[in-house]
């Protein structure tokens, strides 16, 4: 079993006890989601999902990869697009495909030893949001309507005093990989919960069981009412994806496509776009 991290609220395990069908056959990662997909169907409530993949720079196999994959379950993904790094190219590679702002240049500045982080507080408030700010700009310009109003922080960190200053720039939404301590008026969080890659050894595929513990948790949350009933976010990194990654993501998107109670969300109505424009 496995702990779910960071997401405040709820901190329970994957157990074999809450999930064991079968008699006495534990059951692997792919039952227990299908169990609890199950508990949706059965109380006649969809379980959203969404899917967000970051680092998106330019066009290449890997991106044309993971749209395909996107189509052939008709899966829509919110690409996280580095405005510092983008190429003009990336405009024509993204097949209708929503983009979100993933920082600026998805630059390290926090400290030697600490976690790596680019909108912290080891800079003035002032000088982060000026880079948000020139980063929309250059999005906006580069992808026009396909961005969304929504930050998604390098290394999914980010300091609470640039939090509180996103809506001034005219963000409408935050997302993570963990819900925040403190709610920003005006500003929307809609996270992610099952991240594949193992990335605490160095990358590849972490594992079924590992990787869909933090859904299968947040799905379970959400249901019994002890989070709030946000989408279940997937995050994805199509640069960072090895071949048993690659199949994992396959297999979810096709258990979960053929599942009755789980429905997958485009970004727009995610985060209920209105059409705000940061400044």
């Amino acid at each position: 079993m496995r702990m779910m991290r960071g997401f405040q609220g709820y901190h329970q395990t994957v157990t074999m006890t809450e999930t064991r069908i079968d008699g006495d056959r534990a059951p692997d990662g792919w039952d227990a989601l299908a169990a609890e997909l199950d508990l949706w169907a059965a109380a006649g409530r969809p379980a959203t999902l969404w899917w967000r993949d970051d680092d998106a720079t330019a066009p290449g196999a890997a991106l044309d990869r993971l749209l395909e994959l996107g189509a052939r379950h008709d899966v829509p993904v919110a690409l996280a697009v580095i405005p510092a790094r983008a190429q003009p190219a990336l405009a024509d590679a993204l097949r209708g495909a929503a983009v979100l702002q993933h920082g600026w240049s998805h630059a390290n500045h926090a400290p030697l030893g600490a976690k790596k982080c680019e909108l912290g507080d080891d800079r003035p408030v002032e000088a982060v949001t000026a880079e948000l700010a020139e980063g929309w700009r250059r999005l906006s310009a580069l992808v026009g309507p396909a961005l969304l109003p929504v930050l998604v922080p390098p290394w999914n960190r980010i300091a609470p005093a640039v939090s509180a200053a996103l809506p001034g720039l005219g963000f409408r939404a935050l997302s993570t990989d963990r819900e925040h301590d403190a709610a920003v008026p005006g500003l929307a969080q809609v996270n992610t919960h099952l991240d594949p890659v193992d990335w605490r050894h160095g990358g590849g595929f972490l594992g079924t069981a590992a990787a869909l513990a933090g859904a299968i948790d947040h799905l379970r949350a959400r249901r019994l009412g002890t989070v709030p009933d946000r989408p279940t976010g997937l995050l994805t990194h199509h640069l960072a994806m090895d071949g048993a990654t690659w199949d994992f993501v396959d297999r979810l998107l096709a258990v979960t496509a053929g599942h009755s109670a789980a429905r997958w969300l485009a970004a727009p109505a995610v985060f209920a776009h209105r059409g705000g424009v940061p400044r």
